[in-house]
């Protein structure tokens, strides 16, 4: 088989394995799709992978349930090197202004990975953020936002920060987005990362 499609299914099954496997606290093999020094960034926490695990497990202990469904990938291979864009969607379920609400954020996952002894890993992974929702689950329900609170979150992902401000994260307010500075810079960094000009 055309060693490129191999690496191509490899970096896909990895891909699809983060979210089966955090999402189901499967924390032994989620620490397996990750290289040593891997950094993950997401609107709550950005660090090493190995603490986002710890944190995550926490987390999951305490009941929250941050969920990824993906969608297609997109993936430019360079040696030893790729960039994968994975379409996926992050919900997450609390009580807001005592209302239970479901938020959804659509966006991609954008991974630095790398092929070493013939495995590939995730180097890092950065979000990119490009629109959410926020909705009760209760459809009669009746929700009011503050709407300068609201107003003064990123565009992508105001609704899920709302949400996690809400419930006690700290929310990072410069994450990527559709566009923007923020997005072109990510590009860039992807582009070094498969000139191999990045570690």
């Amino acid at each position: 088989m055309d060693p490129q499609l191999l690496d191509r299914l490899a970096i896909r099954d990895l891909v699809e394995n983060w979210a089966v496997w955090r999402d189901a606290g499967d924390w032994e093999r989620f620490a397996t799709v990750w290289h040593e020094e891997g950094w993950m960034s997401a609107t709550w926490f950005q660090g090493p992978a190995r603490e986002f695990m710890r944190v995550s497990q926490e987390g999951f202990a305490r009941g929250v349930r941050i969920l990824h469904f993906l969608g297609g990938t997109s993936i430019d291979l360079s040696g030893e090197r790729a960039i994968a864009q994975t379409k996926m969607t992050i919900s997450q379920r609390a009580l807001v202004h005592d209302v239970l609400c479901d938020v959804v954020c659509t966006g991609r996952f954008y991974d630095c990975l790398e092929k070493r002894k013939d495995q590939w890993g995730i180097v890092r992974r950065q979000p990119i953020y490009e629109k959410d929702r926020i909705d009760p689950v209760d459809p009669a329900a009746s929700l009011r936002l503050d709407q300068r609170a609201l107003a003064a979150l990123p565009e992508g992902y105001r609704h899920l920060a709302y949400m996690q401000e809400l419930i006690g994260y700290k929310v990072k307010r410069d994450m990527p987005g559709l566009i923007g500075p923020e997005v072109e810079k990510l590009y860039g960094e992807g582009r070094d990362w498969l000139a191999g000009k990045a570690k």
